[in-house]
């Protein structure tokens, strides 16, 4: 018997949760957009904002009017001079960095949740932040890649990443196979036994810079955001996020089960090898530049699921914007809230995403948005 075709995926998959009425109405592509269009207006105020405020808060009307200067080769007077050096060259590349990363890693976080079909999975389930971290810490305890300038401690962190990758890829693939539950599991022994070489790169470190750096990689931060930066995430990220969507019906193929998948005609273990290569660049390339910032991969999903249910194709089009949006304003709270002190911003959406994860929890169940 002929398998069905890919279209009729969404009649054999599990039933989506209720939902209320008004939420209803985002099943449909027309209710998508217009939450779609929502988020990127808040997230465009967001950014103004995000601008405009710090520990010398400047007017949101002259900030738009200094980045319309900027943008456009406008005249800035004498007296705007470091009020223009502080929005655009130090605020502007870190409030843009910081939508990036947050929308990167929800979007990741996605296609890990489907990949290995665990609800508690992340993009950094596969060992991609102790790698990276091991890598940065090398690089800072060493003095390698010098010849990279500001860039070593970055270029040794994306390598890491890529290091743990492989690791993992390799210890879980059984003759071309890759199981979800092994490449949890061997993401997790690959992570802690990264996490022991740190340690003793650190223990054996001569100074406490390696101290710092691990701190700095463990727990995230843009305080380090440049211009210089921001191309290559950029590209990378709007770049992974197009895949995934063009991805999503395979997505929801993943997400209902190896057995089902073969049924369809779609292998999953192909598209496994194809999602963990993905991942593990993307989650490599943000880490680089921000250090391993927790909780936004885990959260942003389930937070969308329960708007608009279980479809990849959904889930796609909001979790970025929606991570966007939060990393922006958890990066204003984290520089802000102890100024001129800066607040590790792991700590930051940690504080958030524990109780709004333990409360998801409680409301209901979740397997990929199902009870």
């Amino acid at each position: 018997m002929p398998a069905p075709p890919l279209q009729d995926i969404r009649a054999n998959a599990a039933p989506e949760p209720p939902a209320a009425p008004a939420a209803g109405r985002l099943h449909r592509p027309a209710g998508v957009a217009a939450l779609c269009a929502a988020l990127a207006v808040l997230l465009s105020v967001s950014v103004l904002l995000a601008i405009s405020l710090g520990p010398a808060p400047v007017p949101p009307a002259d900030t738009a009017r200094l980045l319309w200067a900027a943008l456009t080769g406008g005249r800035v007077g004498p007296a705007d001079i470091t009020t223009y050096q502080i929005i655009w060259e130090i605020r502007t590349p870190r409030v843009l960095l910081a939508a990036l990363v947050g929308a990167g890693l929800s979007a990741v976080g996605v296609a890990v949740q489907a990949m290995v079909r665990n609800a508690l999975a992340d993009p950094f389930v596969l060992g991609v932040s102790s790698g990276a971290s091991v890598g940065a810490v090398g690089v800072t305890v060493t003095g390698g890649l010098a010849g990279l300038g500001l860039h070593a401690v970055s270029a040794g962190a994306f390598a890491g990443a890529l290091f743990a990758s492989f690791l993992v890829y390799a210890a879980s693939s059984r003759g071309g196979a890759l199981s979800p539950l092994r490449l949890v599991l061997t993401g997790v022994c690959v992570s802690f036994g990264l996490q022991a070489v740190m340690s003793v790169i650190i223990y054996l470190a001569p100074s406490g810079e390696a101290t710092s750096t691990v701190l700095y990689w463990t727990m995230g931060s843009f305080g380090a955001a440049s211009w210089a930066a921001l191309p290559v995430v950029a590209a990378a990220v709007l770049l992974g996020i197009a895949v995934l969507r063009r991805r999503s019906r395979s997505l929801d193929v993943l997400a209902l089960g190896d057995e089902t998948a073969i049924s369809l005609g779609v292998s999953p273990d192909r598209h496994r090898r194809f999602l963990l290569l993905l991942a593990s660049l993307l989650t490599g390339v943000m880490v680089a530049v921000s250090g391993a910032i927790g909780f936004v991969g885990l959260v942003m999903p389930h937070l969308v699921r329960l708007v608009t249910g279980a479809g990849h194709a959904r889930v796609l089009a909001l979790a970025p914007l929606a991570g966007a949006v939060f990393m922006v304003w958890a990066d204003l709270i984290a520089r802000t809230l102890a100024a001129p002190r800066e607040l590790p911003l792991g700590v930051i959406t940690a504080l958030v995403g524990v109780p709004v994860f333990i409360t998801l929890m409680r409301r209901r169940s979740y397997l990929f948005g199902g009870r």
